[in-house]
């Protein structure tokens, strides 16, 4: 049985990174607390990585290219409303992979340019993608919306999307780590963002969305 190859230590030093960056959040980690936590010399981190900002801008990197083809599906497929709840329970994955970023996003953003500039463009593209949802539901009959209105929605969705984990952080920080309450967590962001269409969609559509909240979502145990 063929042996898998050790990790290069660049991939180990992002993946223990990711990991400090999302427990104890980012701005409480530093390069020595990364090198000893690995066991190795500052030297060695400093090889890979000359300072801990391109440590982050990597894994900003490795977030963006994860969210790419999710954020470009709905141009790509019609779409349903079970598929409208698959796309945002995906794309709360991903954020939640990488929730350090949007836990510390405005000190983040305000220290780093370049994910300052990037954010905004996936930002742009979260309301597109919403966009594009809404008129497909549209389009299929499951939803009855004006262009303001779905403007209006496609603007709303992003704001969700971007600041719920920071609002179940707020409301249950000391279970965030435990695993079901992170996968609740996700399932209540998608079904939060969905609410807002809600009032627009047509009765099969009110149905399909009262069938998935049932399905999906479990009151929270305090």
């Amino acid at each position: 049985m063929q042996r898998k190859a050790p990790r290069r230590t660049r991939e180990r030093i992002l993946e223990l990174s990711l990991r400090l960056f999302n427990d104890i959040g980012e701005p409480n980690v530093t390069t020595s607390a990364i090198a000893d936590e690995m066991n190795i010399s500052p030297g060695n981190l400093y090889y890979h990585f000359h300072n801990k900002e391109e440590i982050v801008d990597a894994l900003f990197e490795q977030f963006e290219r994860e969210i790419d083809d999710l954020l470009d599906s709905p141009s790509k497929r019609a779409i349903h409303f079970e598929d409208a709840w698959l796309f945002l329970h995906l794309l709360f994955e991903s954020i939640w992979r990488y929730r350090f970023i949007y836990r510390d996003l405005n000190d983040l953003l305000s220290r780093n340019r370049k994910l300052e500039v990037h954010f905004r463009t996936i930002a742009e593209r979260k309301a597109k993608a919403a966009r594009l949802l809404c008129q497909a539901l549209n389009a299929s009959g499951q939803m009855q919306a004006g262009e303001h209105e779905i403007d209006a929605l496609a603007t709303n969705m992003v704001v969700v999307t971007t600041y719920w984990l920071s609002y179940e952080y707020v409301r249950h920080a000391r279970r965030f780590a435990d695993p079901q309450y992170q996968s609740e967590a996700m399932a209540r962001g998608a079904y939060q963002v969905l609410a807002m269409v809600a009032p627009y969609l047509s009765l099969e559509g009110r149905e399909l969305f009262a069938k998935l909240a049932h399905e999906y979502l479990r009151p929270i145990q305090h």
